[in-house]
């Protein structure tokens, strides 16, 4: 674990249709290494949770393929059937980035609940390794959100892990659906303010307090926009669009992952680092 501070990246993205294998790393998974900050000479370690699509076998492969073509040594935590790891706490702690994926979050949440591992992830983001993921993998960091963990309406879930006190709603432009219920959600109090992401595009919080630092996106056009509750206003919210950072494609070639491996926008830059 080598961040800074405390970093969570929270995307509706993650893995993405690969040239020539099933699956590679989008640009937003490889974002989330890169803030890692990885010491030279040695490969970034990711921890892929996938708890929240029920830990299916079937994806573990390509993800494991997707890492390599990059450089990353990959490793999974399961839940289902049984854990995996006779230690969460050193599983989660030898990671410089845990990648959620998406699913259920309201059974991720239970999951995680009963064995301890909401404690965990918040020591593991207090000393560094990054917190990230897509959709479900997104939701769970934030207060609440919209979910359609109990059936194909969306509805609110108020219990996230709350290491970032707002809220998000995922999947806005590619499910009309869900934004009315955030917003609604949010005018009543439901919900705190929060923000909601279009596909291929994350929200990135440094330190304790969560503080947004910026929005990104794997390709032109994709919005983050800020909700905030606004009793003056007819629908009782304020719909503020954010600066969005388009992202580089992920390199053809296997990274040196140097910290400088991509050049970060001049916000992110930490002046001690080497």
């Amino acid at each position: 674990m080598s961040a800074t501070e405390p970093t969570i990246l929270a995307t509706c993205g993650g893995l993405i249709g690969g040239e020539w294998d099933d699956s590679a790393y989008g640009p937003l998974l490889f974002e989330a290494v890169r803030l890692a900050r990885v010491p030279a000479g040695r490969a970034p370690r990711v921890l892929h949770v996938n708890t929240a699509g029920g830990d299916q076998r079937t994806v573990e492969g390509a993800e494991l393929a997707a890492a390599r073509a990059v450089g990353v040594e990959a490793s999974h935590l399961r839940f289902f059937p049984r854990r995996n790891v006779p230690s969460l706490r050193d599983a989660v702690l030898g990671a410089d980035v845990v990648w959620v994926s998406g699913g259920s979050v309201v059974n991720l949440l239970a999951v995680w609940r009963a064995h301890g591992l909401d404690d965990v992830l918040r020591e593991a983001w207090q000393a560094g390794v990054v917190l990230a993921g897509g959709s479900a993998g997104a939701l769970c960091w934030h207060g609440g959100g919209v979910t359609q963990s109990h059936g194909p309406h969306p509805s609110v879930v108020a219990d996230g892990l709350g290491l970032v006190p707002g809220s998000l709603g995922v999947h806005t432009d590619s499910d009309p659906n869900r934004s009315p219920v955030f917003r609604a959600a949010v005018a009543d109090g439901a919900l705190p303010d929060g923000i909601e992401l279009d596909e291929g595009v994350g929200v990135l919080y440094r330190g304790r307090a969560a503080t947004l630092v910026e929005a990104v996106t794997d390709h032109d056009g994709g919005r983050a926009v800020r909700i905030t509750r606004d009793p003056g206003d007819p629908s009782g919210v304020r719909a503020e669009a954010l600066p969005v950072r388009r992202l580089p494609d992920v390199p053809r070639t296997v990274p040196s992952w140097t910290p400088s491996a991509w050049t970060p926008s001049p916000e992110l830059v930490d002046e001690e680092a080497p």
